[in-house]
């Protein structure tokens, strides 16, 4: 699953800065105004995007690749990565069904879907216990070894 994600992430991150690189490139060309804006800002501040983007991008599928490696689930920076590209996915996915179609608003919608599905799969897995020299007590308490309380068993009808 993470394999997945990782893949589609890498390959989004490169057909954003590709496409904003692109779209950069036509401003350019053109050479007109929008609004009295400047088309070489317009044209840098596309690409720039791009560049911002597609790492962003391209950190998260990095992130889905460690956890792919390390089978566990993300922590820390890394979750919180996710979780926001979950987020994006979610927003341009709402953007994308009134300005692109439903065929991109499916495509978001499945990366989202992938994502959720990569946070929740990893959540479920029991912590790996520590190992045996590391000096921890069995019990797990302050008070040091000992084995834990369990309550005591309820009684039952004859």
């Amino acid at each position: 699953m993470a394999w997945v994600v990782a893949l589609v992430l890498f390959a989004e991150a490169l057909g954003t800065a590709a496409l904003n690189w692109f779209l950069g490139v036509v401003v350019d060309r053109q050479d007109m105004s929008l609004a009295g804006l400047d088309p070489d800002v317009m044209s840098t501040s596309s690409k720039i995007g791009g560049i911002v983007f597609g790492l962003y991008f391209a950190l998260c599928g990095l992130v889905a690749l460690l956890v792919a490696l390390r089978d566990r689930a993300p922590a820390g920076l890394g979750r919180v990565l996710l979780i926001s590209a979950a987020v994006v996915h979610a927003l341009l996915g709402a953007v994308t069904w009134g300005l692109v179609g439903p065929p991109a608003f499916l495509y978001m919608v499945v990366v989202l879907a992938l994502v959720v599905l990569l946070l929740m799969t990893y959540d479920d897995r029991p912590e790996q216990p520590a190992a045996a020299g590391s000096g921890a007590a069995p019990g797990g308490g302050a008070g040091g070894g000992g084995s834990p309380v369990t309550p005591p068993a309820a009684p039952t009808a004859p």
